[in-house]
């Protein structure tokens, strides 16, 4: 009796590891090329990494960082869509992919845009950093200053284009941080989305070198690169049912496979994860209790926005935890914390403020003659 319970309690530990090894064992195979993550875009949860910080060119991917600057000019006024911008003697020197600018030529910023997001041409990435900034060497300062403050630790970035330089490195885990800070731009996904146009009045052809935009159910965007020494990378965004998401591939060793990566990466988040949207409980009250105030009550509010990522595998329900006091001692001020609200599924956890929508008095002899008088004006 003993031997058997030994071996059914043994079988049920076996069958209990199995799975958890194999399915590891998948993850790790998810994608052949040596640094790749994938992150849930609104939330910036690490859904699946390799080699995540591991020190890497990234080519053209740098432009993602270039155009966070670009659409941040844009949204603060700084720079219009309309305006015109010129080529420079050092714009028009670049090589790789570029669209052939000469010196002197002028384009709107508009059709500079469209030439960095669908051509990935590293002409037009310089002549918007010079507009800009005055000098690439500038607009590269910024964009080292914008990497630390998102706290992209792994990167240090020598051009705005991605051409091999010594030194001009990044991470697979900076290149999701960066990708999200820009689709927060939305207006970025009117380029991403391009397939095909013309520039120069129809003269010039710029096709997207993204191709999943014509093999992937649900992509939204967002940058290629290739270079001799980075391989061939991506940063791909898609979203389906609210959920986006960002599967960054370094060093792939063709185009092909950056791409078959890429999908694959985004399958295996579709697949195992969902956004769950977050909203007030139905249990939270609308007022506390006042203790020595003006007021018996105060009206009290939370703003719960965004969601949690939920895997769906372990179908985890989200634990909702109210910790407010049933009762405040006055005075009260406006918007004073009071609690929290903090929702929790799985190994995701967020909290939200709740806050007095007003301000309650402490109650005084003066204050209370004063409220007697009106309420007896009031008759």
């Amino acid at each position: 009796m003993v031997k058997k319970s030994f071996i059914s309690v043994f079988l049920s530990l076996l069958l209990t590891f199995i799975p958890a090894v194999s399915v590891s064992a998948a993850e790790k195979e998810l994608v052949s090329a040596p640094a790749a993550v994938l992150m849930e875009a609104s939330t910036g949860k690490i859904l699946y990494d390799k080699n995540p910080h591991e020190k890497r060119p990234c080519a053209s991917i740098t432009k993602v960082m270039t155009l966070i600057l670009v659409f941040e000019a844009v949204d603060g006024g700084k720079l219009k869509l309309s305006d015109t911008v010129t080529a420079s003697e050092h714009a028009a020197s670049m090589g790789g992919s570029d669209i052939w600018l000469e010196p002197g030529e002028s384009m709107t910023a508009d059709d500079m845009i469209k030439a960095v997001v669908v051509a990935s041409a590293n002409d037009a990435a310089v002549a918007l950093a010079e507009k800009l900034c005055g000098s690439e060497e500038s607009f590269v300062g910024k964009m080292n200053q914008k990497a630390k403050a998102l706290g992209m630790n792994d990167t240090v970035f020598k051009n705005c284009n991605g051409l091999d330089e010594e030194g001009h490195i990044t991470s697979a885990f900076d290149v999701a941080v960066m990708s999200r800070e820009l689709i927060k731009h939305k207006k970025v996904f009117d380029y991403t989305s391009i397939w095909l146009d013309r520039l120069r009045n129809g003269e010039t052809q710029i096709v997207n070198t993204n191709k999943l935009l014509k093999s992937y159910n649900g992509i939204t965007g967002l940058k290629t690169g290739t270079t001799d020494d980075a391989g061939c990378c991506i940063s791909a965004t898609a979203e389906r049912e609210g959920m986006g998401l960002v599967a960054v591939v370094l060093g792939a060793d063709t185009g092909k496979q950056r791409f078959a990566d890429a999908a694959a990466l985004l399958d295996y988040g579709f697949a195992n994860y969902a956004l769950k949207e977050l909203s007030l409980p139905k249990s939270f009250p609308d007022r506390v209790k006042i203790n020595g105030g003006m007021a018996d009550e105060v009206q009290i509010d939370c703003s719960v926005s965004g969601g949690i990522i939920m895997n769906k595998a372990s179908m985890d329900e989200v634990q909702v935890n109210i910790d407010i006091p049933e009762e405040l001692e006055a005075p009260v001020d406006k918007s004073q914390k009071i609690g929290f609200i903090k929702y929790k599924a799985g190994d995701g956890e967020l909290s939200f403020d709740v806050k007095t929508k007003e301000a309650v008095k402490k109650t005084g002899f003066g204050l209370i003659f004063a409220k007697v008088f009106d309420s007896l004006l009031s008759l």
